[in-house]
């Protein structure tokens, strides 16, 4: 028998996923999959730019979180939504409100970190921090439009 994980798109053409990952390193990279997976299963292969450019910015996002956003104990969550649009919508949040992310120009080239909300800016549509809606911290999000890379 064969399960899918993420069902195909609903009557409204709509999708949402939405899950709580440990702050590690490991649970960064199982969201990064997680979104990549789901993307596959609403028709964006993952071999796709629309896959992997959002796959990318989950990875950044992501990596923000448990490094900056981090507080022992708490995990962060990841949502993903799509609209009829076309556009998906990705939001990270952790319960570290005081610590919010602005784009700053590009690290010296030989600094070893810095560049991933440059990347973010960069791939994104459209980009920006919120209150977390259920409780303490704050949510960075990202917006992708299908047809805009789809268009090529």
């Amino acid at each position: 028998m064969h399960t899918t994980l993420f069902p195909p798109p609903g009557p409204t053409g709509t999708n949402e996923f939405a899950m709580s990952f440990t702050s590690t390193l490991r649970g960064a990279r199982l969201a990064r999959l997680f979104v990549a997976h789901c993307l596959d299963a609403w028709g964006h292969p993952y071999d796709s730019e629309v896959n992997e450019t959002l796959a990318l910015i989950t990875a950044e996002l992501c990596a923000n979180a448990v490094r900056h956003g981090r507080v022992p104990g708490r995990d962060f969550h990841v949502r993903l939504t799509s609209a009829t649009n076309g556009e998906l919508r990705l939001e990270v949040s952790d319960t570290r409100g005081e610590r919010r992310p602005a784009v700053v120009p590009p690290p010296d080239p030989e600094a070893e970190s810095g560049r991933g909300l440059v990347l973010v800016a960069t791939l994104a549509d459209d980009w920006g921090v919120t209150d977390r809606r259920c409780g303490p911290g704050k949510t960075v999000w990202a917006t992708l439009c299908t047809c805009r890379l789809s268009a090529g």
